[in-house]
């Protein structure tokens, strides 16, 4: 059985991750701010490369924002950790 610490983080980092996934998440979902052709970068319209910006720019906040959430496992307790080995 696998035991991991308990995941008390302060308000501020739970604050600043729901701010980053919801900036991800309205940058994607509102549509007017880059219903548009122009500016162009080369052929495409802007929506097309404000798409495929935006794409490693919510990878990047997921990634802070699970490096900011996760916890490290509870060290087992005294006494259990050569059961694994006898079997």
């Amino acid at each position: 059985m696998v035991r991991h610490a308990s995941p008390v983080k302060s308000p501020a980092i739970r604050i600043s991750v729901a701010v980053m996934l919801t900036v991800a998440v309205v940058g994607a979902l509102w549509v007017p701010i880059y219903a548009h052709m122009l500016p162009k970068l080369g052929d495409f319209p802007f929506f097309y490369w404000y798409q495929l910006i935006l794409v490693p720019v919510t990878a990047t906040l997921c990634w802070i924002c699970y490096l900011l959430l996760r916890t490290k496992p509870a060290a087992p307790p005294r006494g259990h950790e050569r059961e694994g080995r006898r079997r």
